[in-house]
Protein backbone atom coordinates (compact mmCIF):
# COMPACT_ATOMS: atom_id res chain seq x y z
CA UNK A 1 0.00 0.00 0.00
CA UNK A 2 1.40 3.92 -1.39
CA UNK A 3 2.10 6.08 1.38
CA UNK A 4 2.86 9.95 1.22
CA UNK A 5 5.31 11.15 3.10
CA UNK A 6 7.81 13.94 3.24
CA UNK A 7 11.36 13.86 2.02
CA UNK A 8 13.97 12.57 4.32
CA UNK A 9 17.20 11.73 4.13
CA UNK A 10 17.71 8.05 4.14
CA UNK A 11 19.85 6.99 7.54
CA UNK A 12 21.27 3.86 5.63
CA UNK A 13 22.21 5.25 2.49
CA UNK A 14 22.25 8.81 2.57
CA UNK A 15 20.01 9.41 -0.54
CA UNK A 16 17.50 11.37 0.09
CA UNK A 17 14.20 9.81 0.04
CA UNK A 18 10.92 10.78 -2.58
CA UNK A 19 8.46 10.76 0.00
CA UNK A 20 6.82 7.72 -1.81
CA UNK A 21 6.51 4.41 0.68
CA UNK A 22 5.11 0.97 -0.70
CA UNK A 23 4.66 -1.39 2.39
CA UNK A 24 6.99 0.52 4.15
CA UNK A 25 9.32 0.46 2.00
CA UNK A 26 11.25 4.17 1.08
CA UNK A 27 11.83 4.85 -2.56
CA UNK A 28 15.38 6.65 -2.36
CA UNK A 29 15.24 10.13 -5.24
CA UNK A 30 18.29 8.34 -6.96
CA UNK A 31 20.22 10.91 -9.64
CA UNK A 32 20.35 9.25 -13.01
CA UNK A 33 24.16 8.42 -13.70
CA UNK A 34 26.53 11.50 -15.40
CA UNK A 35 27.24 9.62 -17.92
CA UNK A 36 23.89 8.90 -18.99
CA UNK A 37 22.73 12.39 -18.84
CA UNK A 38 25.48 13.57 -21.20
CA UNK A 39 24.68 10.61 -23.79
CA UNK A 40 21.17 11.99 -23.23
CA UNK A 41 22.22 15.41 -23.81
CA UNK A 42 24.69 14.87 -26.47
CA UNK A 43 21.91 13.18 -28.09
CA UNK A 44 19.59 15.85 -27.84
CA UNK A 45 22.19 18.21 -29.58
CA UNK A 46 22.97 15.91 -32.82
CA UNK A 47 19.01 15.46 -33.44
CA UNK A 48 19.09 19.30 -33.51
CA UNK A 49 21.98 19.53 -35.92
CA UNK A 50 20.94 16.74 -37.83
CA UNK A 51 17.55 18.43 -38.46
CA UNK A 52 19.42 21.97 -39.36
CA UNK A 53 21.83 20.27 -42.15
CA UNK A 54 19.51 17.28 -43.77
CA UNK A 55 16.22 16.99 -45.09
CA UNK A 56 14.25 16.68 -41.54
CA UNK A 57 11.36 18.65 -41.08
CA UNK A 58 8.02 18.24 -43.18
CA UNK A 59 6.25 21.16 -44.36
CA UNK A 60 2.84 21.89 -45.97
CA UNK A 61 3.61 20.72 -49.09
CA UNK A 62 7.63 19.87 -48.99
CA UNK A 63 9.82 19.52 -46.53
CA UNK A 64 12.90 21.14 -45.32
CA UNK A 65 16.02 21.07 -47.46
CA UNK A 66 18.92 21.13 -44.95
CA UNK A 67 21.70 23.72 -45.09
CA UNK A 68 23.99 21.00 -46.58
CA UNK A 69 21.60 20.70 -49.56
CA UNK A 70 21.78 16.77 -49.72
CA UNK A 71 20.48 13.41 -48.69
CA UNK A 72 20.79 9.72 -48.76
CA UNK A 73 18.65 9.38 -52.24
CA UNK A 74 20.63 12.12 -53.39
CA UNK A 75 23.70 10.43 -52.74
CA UNK A 76 22.63 7.05 -54.10
CA UNK A 77 21.41 8.75 -57.65
CA UNK A 78 25.32 10.04 -57.89
CA UNK A 79 26.50 6.85 -57.18
CA UNK A 80 23.98 5.23 -59.59
CA UNK A 81 24.76 7.90 -62.35
CA UNK A 82 28.55 7.31 -61.85
CA UNK A 83 28.39 3.59 -62.14
CA UNK A 84 26.51 3.92 -65.22
CA UNK A 85 28.74 6.18 -66.55
CA UNK A 86 31.70 3.70 -65.62
CA UNK A 87 29.91 0.95 -67.00
CA UNK A 88 29.09 2.55 -70.16
CA UNK A 89 32.53 1.69 -71.80
CA UNK A 90 32.11 -1.70 -70.68
CA UNK A 91 28.63 -2.09 -72.38
CA UNK A 92 29.58 -0.84 -75.72
CA UNK A 93 32.50 -3.21 -75.94
CA UNK A 94 30.17 -6.40 -74.89
CA UNK A 95 27.20 -5.21 -77.56
CA UNK A 96 30.23 -4.85 -79.96
CA UNK A 97 31.63 -7.90 -79.83
CA UNK A 98 30.25 -11.53 -81.13
CA UNK A 99 29.75 -14.00 -78.15
CA UNK A 100 32.80 -15.97 -79.12
CA UNK A 101 35.38 -12.80 -79.14
CA UNK A 102 34.04 -11.87 -75.71
CA UNK A 103 35.23 -16.00 -74.67
CA UNK A 104 38.19 -15.25 -76.10
CA UNK A 105 39.01 -11.97 -74.11
CA UNK A 106 39.91 -12.86 -70.71
CA UNK A 107 39.24 -9.11 -69.59
CA UNK A 108 36.29 -8.93 -71.68
CA UNK A 109 35.13 -12.36 -70.57
CA UNK A 110 35.49 -11.34 -66.94
CA UNK A 111 33.43 -8.20 -67.20
CA UNK A 112 30.34 -10.43 -69.02
CA UNK A 113 30.86 -13.14 -66.28
CA UNK A 114 30.46 -10.56 -63.64
CA UNK A 115 27.72 -8.64 -65.16
CA UNK A 116 26.01 -12.02 -66.44
CA UNK A 117 25.91 -12.94 -62.22
CA UNK A 118 24.52 -9.64 -61.05
CA UNK A 119 21.62 -9.99 -63.95
CA UNK A 120 20.84 -13.91 -63.56
CA UNK A 121 20.30 -12.76 -59.56
CA UNK A 122 18.02 -9.60 -60.68
CA UNK A 123 15.95 -11.58 -63.48
CA UNK A 124 16.63 -15.70 -63.29
CA UNK A 125 17.17 -16.34 -59.51
CA UNK A 126 13.56 -16.56 -58.92
CA UNK A 127 12.96 -19.85 -61.29
CA UNK A 128 16.67 -21.22 -61.24
CA UNK A 129 17.68 -20.31 -57.89
CA UNK A 130 20.84 -18.21 -57.22
CA UNK A 131 22.73 -20.87 -57.23
CA UNK A 132 21.33 -22.00 -60.54
CA UNK A 133 20.59 -25.61 -59.74
CA UNK A 134 16.99 -25.08 -60.76
CA UNK A 135 13.87 -26.98 -59.20
CA UNK A 136 10.96 -29.20 -60.21
CA UNK A 137 10.09 -27.98 -63.64
CA UNK A 138 13.15 -25.56 -63.62
CA UNK A 139 16.12 -26.67 -65.66
CA UNK A 140 19.49 -26.44 -63.53
CA UNK A 141 21.87 -24.61 -65.56
CA UNK A 142 24.95 -26.13 -63.66
CA UNK A 143 24.86 -29.73 -65.55
CA UNK A 144 25.50 -30.60 -69.20
CA UNK A 145 21.53 -31.55 -70.06
CA UNK A 146 20.31 -28.89 -72.22
CA UNK A 147 16.96 -29.57 -73.77
CA UNK A 148 17.38 -27.18 -76.64
CA UNK A 149 21.34 -27.34 -76.40
CA UNK A 150 24.13 -25.80 -74.42
CA UNK A 151 26.07 -24.00 -76.98
CA UNK A 152 26.61 -19.57 -76.67
CA UNK A 153 24.44 -19.28 -79.63
CA UNK A 154 21.71 -21.76 -78.68
CA UNK A 155 21.66 -19.98 -75.01
CA UNK A 156 21.58 -16.63 -76.29
CA UNK A 157 18.73 -17.68 -78.83
CA UNK A 158 16.85 -19.43 -75.12
CA UNK A 159 17.53 -16.11 -73.52
CA UNK A 160 16.70 -13.64 -75.76
CA UNK A 161 12.88 -15.13 -77.03
CA UNK A 162 12.38 -17.47 -74.35
CA UNK A 163 9.87 -20.94 -74.59
CA UNK A 164 6.40 -20.93 -75.42
CA UNK A 165 5.56 -17.27 -74.53
CA UNK A 166 3.90 -16.51 -77.68
CA UNK A 167 6.41 -14.64 -78.99
CA UNK A 168 6.82 -15.54 -82.62
CA UNK A 169 10.81 -16.28 -82.22
CA UNK A 170 10.51 -18.17 -79.28
CA UNK A 171 11.27 -22.08 -79.16
CA UNK A 172 8.34 -24.41 -79.12
CA UNK A 173 7.36 -27.63 -79.47
CA UNK A 174 5.39 -28.59 -76.33
CA UNK A 175 4.90 -32.32 -74.76
CA UNK A 176 0.92 -32.97 -76.04
CA UNK A 177 -1.66 -34.80 -73.68
CA UNK A 178 -1.52 -38.27 -74.67
CA UNK A 179 -4.70 -38.57 -72.11
CA UNK A 180 -7.79 -37.27 -70.63
CA UNK A 181 -9.84 -35.68 -73.39
CA UNK A 182 -7.07 -35.86 -75.91
CA UNK A 183 -7.36 -39.94 -75.55
CA UNK A 184 -4.58 -40.72 -77.62
CA UNK A 185 -3.91 -43.62 -75.20
CA UNK A 186 -5.79 -45.29 -73.03
CA UNK A 187 -4.77 -45.56 -69.29
CA UNK A 188 -3.31 -48.87 -69.67
CA UNK A 189 -1.03 -47.89 -72.84
CA UNK A 190 -0.21 -44.80 -70.38
CA UNK A 191 1.00 -46.74 -67.81
CA UNK A 192 2.68 -48.94 -69.87
CA UNK A 193 4.89 -46.21 -71.50
CA UNK A 194 5.47 -45.09 -68.34
CA UNK A 195 7.16 -47.77 -67.28
CA UNK A 196 8.78 -48.25 -70.78
CA UNK A 197 10.77 -44.81 -70.29
CA UNK A 198 11.66 -45.79 -66.93
CA UNK A 199 13.47 -48.66 -68.48
CA UNK A 200 15.18 -46.79 -71.28
CA UNK A 201 16.98 -44.94 -68.27
CA UNK A 202 17.81 -48.57 -66.35
CA UNK A 203 14.88 -47.60 -63.57
CA UNK A 204 12.53 -50.58 -61.86
CA UNK A 205 9.70 -51.20 -63.94
CA UNK A 206 6.43 -53.04 -62.82
CA UNK A 207 6.10 -56.90 -62.09
CA UNK A 208 5.25 -58.19 -66.45
CA UNK A 209 5.77 -55.59 -67.38
CA UNK A 210 6.52 -56.21 -71.03
CA UNK A 211 9.11 -54.49 -72.99
CA UNK A 212 7.96 -55.43 -76.64
CA UNK A 213 4.62 -53.85 -76.19
CA UNK A 214 6.00 -50.63 -74.62
CA UNK A 215 8.75 -50.64 -77.46
CA UNK A 216 5.56 -50.76 -79.89
CA UNK A 217 3.86 -47.69 -78.70
CA UNK A 218 6.64 -45.46 -77.78
CA UNK A 219 7.67 -46.03 -81.47
CA UNK A 220 3.94 -45.34 -82.87
CA UNK A 221 3.85 -42.29 -80.56
CA UNK A 222 7.04 -41.07 -79.08
CA UNK A 223 9.90 -41.79 -81.77
CA UNK A 224 8.86 -38.61 -83.69
CA UNK A 225 10.46 -36.64 -81.19
CA UNK A 226 12.70 -38.25 -78.73
CA UNK A 227 14.29 -40.77 -81.20
CA UNK A 228 13.96 -44.30 -82.33
CA UNK A 229 16.37 -45.08 -78.80
CA UNK A 230 14.69 -41.94 -76.80
CA UNK A 231 18.16 -39.93 -76.75
CA UNK A 232 15.91 -36.50 -77.67
CA UNK A 233 16.17 -33.98 -79.93
CA UNK A 234 17.30 -30.23 -78.78
CA UNK A 235 16.05 -29.01 -82.14
CA UNK A 236 12.58 -29.59 -81.04
CA UNK A 237 13.33 -29.52 -77.32
CA UNK A 238 12.57 -33.10 -76.42
CA UNK A 239 14.95 -34.79 -73.77
CA UNK A 240 16.80 -37.51 -73.97
CA UNK A 241 15.30 -39.98 -72.04
CA UNK A 242 17.68 -42.72 -71.56
CA UNK A 243 19.85 -40.63 -68.70
CA UNK A 244 18.53 -39.99 -65.78
CA UNK A 245 17.71 -35.87 -66.07
CA UNK A 246 14.34 -35.17 -65.05
CA UNK A 247 12.66 -32.03 -65.05
CA UNK A 248 9.20 -32.45 -63.44
CA UNK A 249 10.72 -36.11 -62.03
CA UNK A 250 10.74 -39.72 -63.19
CA UNK A 251 9.63 -41.97 -60.92
CA UNK A 252 5.91 -43.82 -62.15
CA UNK A 253 3.56 -41.52 -60.81
CA UNK A 254 5.09 -38.32 -62.46
CA UNK A 255 5.59 -39.82 -66.06
CA UNK A 256 1.96 -40.93 -65.92
CA UNK A 257 0.86 -37.16 -65.16
CA UNK A 258 3.28 -35.97 -67.82
CA UNK A 259 2.08 -38.44 -70.59
CA UNK A 260 -1.62 -37.44 -69.26
CA UNK A 261 -1.73 -34.19 -69.39
CA UNK A 262 1.49 -33.34 -70.92
CA UNK A 263 3.56 -30.24 -70.37
CA UNK A 264 4.12 -26.94 -71.77
CA UNK A 265 6.49 -25.02 -69.43
CA UNK A 266 7.07 -21.35 -70.69
CA UNK A 267 10.00 -18.92 -70.44
CA UNK A 268 9.80 -15.45 -70.76
CA UNK A 269 11.84 -13.56 -73.54
CA UNK A 270 14.14 -11.31 -72.29
CA UNK A 271 15.17 -9.32 -75.81
CA UNK A 272 13.15 -6.11 -75.25
CA UNK A 273 13.20 -6.27 -71.37
CA UNK A 274 17.07 -6.65 -71.33
CA UNK A 275 19.71 -4.62 -73.55
CA UNK A 276 22.22 -7.07 -76.17
CA UNK A 277 24.63 -6.15 -73.99
CA UNK A 278 23.22 -7.65 -70.90
CA UNK A 279 21.87 -10.34 -72.83
CA UNK A 280 25.12 -11.60 -73.81
CA UNK A 281 26.68 -11.02 -70.24
CA UNK A 282 23.83 -13.78 -69.28
CA UNK A 283 24.41 -15.92 -72.09
CA UNK A 284 28.49 -15.78 -71.33
CA UNK A 285 27.37 -16.67 -67.56
CA UNK A 286 24.88 -19.40 -67.83
CA UNK A 287 27.90 -21.28 -70.63
CA UNK A 288 29.97 -20.71 -67.93
CA UNK A 289 28.07 -22.34 -65.22
CA UNK A 290 27.89 -25.64 -67.13
CA UNK A 291 27.07 -25.47 -70.87
CA UNK A 292 28.51 -27.40 -73.70
CA UNK A 293 28.89 -27.00 -77.72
Amino acid sequence: MENHEKPEIDPVSGMSTTGHTWDDIKELNTPLPRWWLNVFYASIVFAIGYMIAYPAIPLVSSFTTGVLGTSARIEVAAELEALRVQRAVHQTRLASASLQEITRDPALLAIATQQGKSAFGDNCAGCHGLSAVGSRGFPNLRDDAWLWGGSLDQIQQTIAFGIRNGDDRARLSPMPAFGGTAGLLTRDQIVLMANYVRSLSGQSTRAGFNVSAGEAVFAQQCASCHGDQGKGNQDLGAPNLTGRVWLYGGDEATLIETLTNGRGGVMPAWSGRLDDATIKALTVYVHGLGGGS
